[in-house]
């Protein structure tokens, strides 16, 4: 299966009109000719916690939004993307109950990071967990066992409770690679085209390491692992958060990669409207990527711009962001802050809302996505041009649910008639169907203020120019008939 150079789309199973079927529905009513890419939905099986990303189980869908019938139905349309939590598993699963149960005669205990995998007394030590680029004040949680009343630690790298819902999966346990064997095997029969290895850089602990993306093990797991999805001719996309040349060096490995980058470059050219930091950018990044601007979570900002800011600069960018109501996610481990101090991990927000709602920057940020080499995703919300989610925030406690809002058919009708919107399916129709895009990507010279970006095959050409000043951006191109013409966008 070779992953489509087209748009794909990035959504809850329920927020485009509540469920599976109605996002079925939604999808052909509206986005045959959009999403030509394929969906990203995601998770959507039984979950106990981080909106899908504490599941219970890869081998059912939450019966709230439908069945592995529903998923089936969209796969006729549109190949589809779904996430494998290859770290964790939920503390309310099947396997982990056993375990809280029995303890160590759990058929399942192998599963867990039980302490004494890494401190042969089961004792933690300060000093190695300073190393460690933590996600919650301790990397563990503790349960004690019903049948003896023992104390248990497991390791925990994620999770907002205590203890964590999330528990972390021993992959070096033979059971646990039976378990995903499982998972992917399922994955294949539901026809399923895409896994995204959500947490990948997380699966190895080793002492004395910051236990993120270590090497040379971290290769060792994804070489098991590309192999069995080769096998099943299903393409991976590892998603890793990090310093960018861990990304360069998992694309030198011949993985897809996500363009983490990008979103924050494209912000700050808009905003500080200069491009000369994107331009270079743009001429020496891998193509074999997977491009966004908007997601569940936020705009990526530390580890994955480290070494590539200015500190002060991005102190700057970050408060027009809060002016323009963003909220932040923040680095917790003192050691992975800048040395100012500087720790803003990610930029939660509406890339619309944070661009200040003026449509023809939108459109600029979008343009620039859909020529930079990669596979465009457009999150739900963006392709709504939908607005910060203030309520929601102040209603959960939970500062992703800024850009999180969850639309009704009618909301999706509504916002279908914004001018905005209709521009960027527009602009989506024509990066789908412009056969440039699979030819050879060229960045121009221009002004400081200017970008231009052009793609050519053959004897189609489609250049790109924006003008930083007034945000109007134009696609000049060979048509069918082959004459130049101008498309405003």
């Amino acid at each position: 299966m070779a992953v489509k150079n087209q748009v794909q789309l990035i959504t809850y199973p329920d927020s485009l009109g509540g469920d599976l079927k109605t996002l079925n529905q939604v999808l052909l009513k509206h986005f045959s000719d959009i999403f030509k890419g394929g969906v990203h939905i995601l998770p959507p099986f039984p979950s106990s916690g981080d909106r899908g990303f504490a599941p219970l189980t890869y081998l059912e869908i939450e019966p709230s939004f439908g069945t592995w019938e529903d998923i089936r139905q969209i796969g006729e349309n549109f190949d589809i993307l779904v996430d494998l939590m290859v770290n964790h598993i939920s503390r309310q699963s099947a396997y982990f109950q056993d375990f809280l149960q029995k303890g160590r005669k759990s058929e399942y205990a192998d599963l867990f990071i039980t302490l004494d995998k890494l401190w042969e007394d089961g004792q933690p030590v300060q000093e190695d967990i300073d190393k460690m680029f933590l996600r919650r004040p301790l990397p563990y949680s503790t349960f004690t066992i019903e049948e003896t009343g023992e104390e248990e630690k497991v390791w925990t790298t994620f999770g907002k409770t205590d203890p964590s819902e999330q528990i972390d999966l021993d992959i070096k346990s033979k059971k646990v690679k039976q378990l995903l064997t499982d998972f992917f095997v399922n994955f294949k029969e539901q026809n399923i085209k895409i896994v995204r290895l959500d947490a990948v850089g997380y699966v190895i602990k080793k002492l004395g390491t910051s236990c993120f993306f270590v090497e040379p093990e971290i290769y060792e797991f994804l070489d098991w692992v590309m192999e069995l999805a080769d096998s099943l001719d299903i393409e991976l996309l590892p998603e890793v958060h990090s310093h960018y040349s861990i990304q360069y060096k998992l694309a030198e490995h011949g993985c897809w990669i996500y363009d983490f980058i990008l979103p924050y470059r494209i912000l700050d050219t808009l905003i500080n409207k200069s491009s000369n930091e994107l331009l270079d950018y743009l001429k020496n990044r891998p193509h074999k990527q997977f491009t966004m601007l908007d997601c569940h979570d936020g705009i990526p900002v530390k580890p994955d711009m480290d070494d590539l800011i200015d500190t002060k600069e991005a102190k700057a960018l970050v408060d027009v962001c809060l002016e323009r109501g963003s909220n932040l996610s923040l680095i917790l481990s003192d050691e992975h802050k800048a040395e100012d101090g500087f720790d803003v991990h990610q930029i939660r927000c509406s890339y619309y809302s944070v661009l200040n709602c003026d449509d023809d920057a939108y459109l600029a940020a979008r343009a620039i996505q859909f020529f930079a080499p990669g596979v465009p995703q457009v999150y739900y919300v963006g392709l709504l041009a939908g607005e910060n989610d203030v309520e929601n925030v102040q209603k959960t406690g939970e500062g992703r649910e800024i850009n999180r809002h969850n639309f009704s058919l009618k909301e999706i009708e509504e916002f279908l008639g914004k001018e905005v919107v209709q521009r960027l399916l527009r602009l989506i129709r024509f990066r789908n169907e412009y056969d440039a895009f699979n030819g050879a990507f060229e960045v121009l010279e221009s002004a400081a203020d200017e970008i231009c970006l052009s793609w050519k095959k053959d004897d189609k050409y489609c250049t790109l120019y924006i003008n930083l000043q007034t945000n109007k951006s134009v696609i000049e191109y060979v048509n069918e008939s082959g004459e130049e013409v101008q498309y405003d966008i």
